[in-house]
């Protein structure tokens, strides 16, 4: 019965709201500041291993907070304060409440001088001027009229602009309009009689981001290294998370939302008085009361632009979790996801991974190229047997090297998603002294010329042109022998059908690997077959 009741009074709250008849005031009830938070930052989907810029926080986080909320009997309104500024209200979710809710609001307009101000237009306020003669302070009544270009209110003796008359001059009147120094998520909820329940309050926000960093110090003889990773977290709302429980989510996670209304700090308030000056003269930036002092305080960034980056560590390693399709790393110890700022956790250590060296180039078949640098690359496999063998997040990964009995940083390069059994590979740059150069050895194909190349290895010609013989040329200035790559960029209905050297693929790409002597020179030569015909 109590059941049928409850909903009767909220289909009736409806109704009176949509038909225009006065419905029951709600009552105002603040909740209570969260016991307890957790936060799950998702990375933003198309930053991939670039850096994290604060200003620009492309990802967006899952919030859940505990609150405990005091309920009268009847319609209420329930404000959440101290929400994330970038909340998405439609994504909001309030469980424990009696009846559930009825409706959401965002409220984005925070307290500040300007909001103050305008709360106050049309309401009797005190204005507060300094004897000309005495110099005591002297309140006088008045409305306020506009604030619009500069502020107006009108006395019994008229209506003036603030700081014409020459006087110190400020108002004194009560805030209105419902104003927090925080953003703030209301709820309209209907209860059959006065409760206190905790009730746990979840919503998407944006303003975050999270990206991995990798360090490697490579081992003196080259053939292993220690890699270490840290999770940075990014917070670029106004209000901070502390002693969290926290994770962050890898993967590219499809989302499709509209523009958030941007949190309102305020602007100045202008005093300008043109009648009676010079229309030279620059309006004045007031102070009400020392408002600007007790915002500021209240809300310390909304209303000011970002710090500068400041970065906290932790020790607890993140612990990996399956979730769907996507991998969810969680921090083991709570931690603070503080306002406007970043903060790294460790995410692994690995000792004596062991890795390879190659040397490679990546160049368009039948093409002539100048001598050019390879481009050095260390590769291991992400399995335990290699001392790895978790997924690792993509990020920037910064690669140093024992001299002389320092540690110098030798390169930094992006590092993609890696899955668990997947080859690693970290891109070390250029090679100067590793040379590579290519050269077409004959314009026309003489028969007996292209036997001296063997077919490659189940190849049967087929009876349509085959290109001419490709001659490719790698220098090695090194002391000790490399281990080197080509890979060709074959065109459409292309293929290789003889080299003098083995040849593989990967990726769906003809590959040749060879060894070129210290101090020494390779030569390798092939041939493709083309099914299209070409253009000259």
């Amino acid at each position: 019965m109590h059941v049928r009741r409850a909903r009767w009074l909220q289909t009736c709250a409806i109704w009176l709201v949509g038909s225009g008849v006065s419905a029951p005031a709600a009552a105002d009830i603040l909740a209570e500041p969260p016991s307890d938070l957790s936060v799950t930052v998702y990375r933003a989907p198309y930053r991939n291993s670039g850096s994290i810029d604060l200003n620009d926080l492309e990802g967006f986080a899952l919030v859940s907070e505990t609150r405990t909320v005091r309920l009268p009997a009847g319609l209420s309104l329930v404000k959440f304060e101290g929400v994330a500024d970038g909340i998405e209200p439609a994504s909001a979710i309030v469980t424990g409440l009696p009846q559930g809710v009825i409706e959401k609001n965002r409220d984005a307009k925070l307290l500040s001088p300007s909001a103050l101000i305008e709360s106050a237009l049309g309401k009797p306020v005190e204005l507060l001027r300094s004897n000309r003669k005495t110099g005591k302070t002297e309140r006088l009544a008045g409305t306020l009229k506009s604030d619009s270009g500069g502020v107006l209110f009108q006395t019994a003796q008229g209506i003036e602009a603030l700081r014409c008359s020459g006087l110190p001059e400020t108002f004194s009147f009560a805030p209105g309009g419902g104003l927090s120094a925080q953003a703030t998520l209301s709820v309209l909820v209907q209860s059959p009689k006065a409760l206190t329940r905790q009730v746990t309050l979840s919503y998407l926000a944006r303003g975050f981001d999270w990206a991995a960093d990798y360090s490697a110090i490579l081992s003196a003889d080259g053939n292993s290294l220690d890699l270490g990773a840290w999770v940075t977290l990014a917070n670029s709302n106004g209000v901070g998370f502390p002693a969290a429980r926290t994770s962050v989510v890898a993967g590219k996670l499809n989302r499709e939302n509209g523009e958030v209304q941007p949190i309102d700090a305020g602007g100045p308030i202008l005093a300008s008085c043109w009648p009676r000056g010079s229309t030279s003269d620059s309006p004045m930036i007031l102070r009400i009361n020392g408002l600007r002092r007790e915002a500021d305080k209240a809300v310390p960034m909304a209303a000011r632009a970002l710090s500068l980056q400041e970065a906290s560590v932790t020790a607890g390693r993140v612990q990996e979790e399956q979730l769907g399709d996507l991998k969810l790393y969680r921090v083991p110890d709570r931690t603070t996801v503080a306002s406007r700022q970043s903060k790294q956790v460790r995410l692994m250590d690995r000792a004596r991974v062991p890795i390879t060296t190659v040397y490679s180039a990546d160049l368009a078949a039948n093409e002539t190229a100048d001598a050019a640098p390879a481009s050095r690359l260390i590769r291991t496999m992400n399995t335990t047997a290699n001392h790895l063998g978790l997924p690792l997040p993509s990020g920037k990964v910064a690669v140093f090297a024992l001299h002389q009995g320092e540690t110098l940083l030798e390169h930094e390069s992006g590092l993609r998603d890696i899955a668990v059994g997947e080859e690693l590979e970290i891109n070390m740059g250029a090679s100067f002294d590793v040379l590579v150069s290519a050269l077409k050895e004959t314009s026309t194909i003489d028969p007996a010329r292209t036997e001296m190349l063997p077919l490659v290895p189940g190849v049967t010609l087929r009876r349509v042109a085959v290109d001419a013989v490709n001659r490719v040329d790698i220098s090695n200035a090194k002391p000790t022998d490399v281990q080197f790559e080509l890979r060709l960029q074959l065109p459409p209905g292309a293929r290789v059908v003889r080299a003098d050297h083995p040849i593989g693929a990967k990726n769906g790409r003809p590959i040749f690997q060879l060894q070129v002597p210290a101090n020494g020179t390779a030569t390798l030569r092939y041939q493709t077959q083309h099914t299209t015909e070409r253009v000259t």
